[in-house]
This record gives structure tokens, C-alpha cells and sequence, in this order.
């Protein structure tokens, strides 16, 4: 296990908001290059943070609701949630170095 786990606004709720855990939701979509470039990194991250986070991806074109309700604007953009409340937000792509970074305070 450890890969991302697709979600819907159907899911959201029960995915991310009553998860155990911190859970980063990755907004994308198909038609998006720097997303494509990014997802790589977000699934090494997901196999080597089993237990300590929970990456979830939400395609923007499939689930209209979600991604307004956070002012998603933006793709890729990477929204952490912690005991359902939302505690960091990333924009664009960037290394494993870089995300790890910005999110490790978040992880201990």
C-alpha cells in the first residue's frame, strides 16, 4: 500500500475531513503539465510516509464542489488537512526535498 488514493466530492468528507491522521489533498487534472510533473514525487512520498500521511488526489474537472469551496484557483495546488481542518497550502510543483519541508512540521 501507501499509493494516493483518488477522492470525489462524494468521498471528501470520509477520505479526508474524519481521517485519521494528516492527509494531503492534491488538486490537479489531466490537462495539466505541472501536475503530470509532480505526481511522481507525491507517490514516492505516499509509499515512504505509510502511517504518518495520507496523500489523496481530486481531479478538478470530475469535482466541481470541493475545489470551490477551498478557492482552488489554481492546479496543482496541495492542501493539508489536519483532524479535518486545512493547515497548509502548496501551489505549483516542486521537488520531494521541498514538499517534505514544508510539511514535516505538520507530520511529528
Amino acid at each position: 500500500m501507501g499509493a494516493t488514493t483518488p477522492i470525489s466530492d462524494a468521498t471528501f468528507e470520509s477520505e479526508v475531513l474524519n481521517a485519521e491522521g494528516p492527509v494531503l489533498v492534491d488538486f490537479w487534472a489531466t490537462w495539466c503539465g505541472p501536475c503530470k510533473a509532480i505526481a511522481p514525487v507525491l507517490e514516492e512520498v505516499a509509499s515512504e510516509q505509510t502511517g504518518r500521511l495520507k496523500i489523496a488526489k481530486m481531479d478538478v474537472d470530475e469535482n466541481g464542489q470541493t475545489p470551490m469551496k477551498f478557492g482552488i484557483q489554481a492546479i496543482p495546488t496541495m492542501i493539508l488537512f489536519k483532524d479535518g481542518q486545512p493547515v497548509e497550502r502548496l501551489m505549483g510543483a516542486m521537488s520531494k526535498r521541498d514538499l517534505l519541508a514544508k510539511l514535516e512540521k505538520h507530520l511529528t
